[in-house]
């Protein structure tokens, strides 16, 4: 048996005129988020004259994007590229679960327990983690924010569970 990679043909789900794949599909992507923020921002008011709308910033960026993500994918179109590679789900999971727990939980259970919670859950996203350091950086980080937010920033952040306030 020989160490040499094989160089057998690629399997692709892809049509033959789709020359870069991982091109293609991330213009693709772009394009779906662009068109998603336009329509996100599409009631809020634009610009009128010299004066900016509410709608006026996501709109720019979202039509930035737009082209962007079509020039991503004409690249992918007309240029030799990489295959799609294996996309893992763990990491993006659970980052978007620690976000979705910090908007659930900063109200009835405040800051400090929310950031280290949200911290903790974020760092599932990895099998990497080392446990020790991780609880170490969520309290630094925890101290960091109730610090910053209600005091350094003003914010009218609740601190604690509202069952130990009460």
């Amino acid at each position: 048996m020989s160490d040499t990679p094989s160089h057998a043909p690629v399997k692709s789900i892809m049509p033959k005129w789709v020359r870069g794949p991982q091109d293609f599909v991330g213009g693709v992507a772009l394009i779906a988020i662009a068109l998603f923020a336009l329509w996100a921002s599409s009631d809020l008011q634009g610009m009128r004259g010299f004066s900016f709308g509410a709608g006026t910033a996501p709109r720019m960026f979202a039509f930035l994007l737009l082209g962007l993500g079509v020039a991503v994918m004409v690249v992918g179109l007309l240029t030799e590229g990489a295959h799609l590679a294996k996309y893992h789900w763990r990491g993006p999971l659970f980052v978007s679960l620690a976000i979705l727990s910090f908007a659930l939980m900063i109200r009835p259970m405040g800051l400090i327990v929310t950031a280290f919670s949200s911290f903790l859950i974020a760092a599932l996203g990895t099998p990497e983690t080392k446990w020790t350091e991780t609880v170490i950086v969520a309290v630094c980080l925890t101290v960091f924010c109730s610090l910053l937010f209600p005091y350094a920033l003003g914010l009218p952040l609740q601190m604690l569970p509202k069952f130990m306030i009460r």
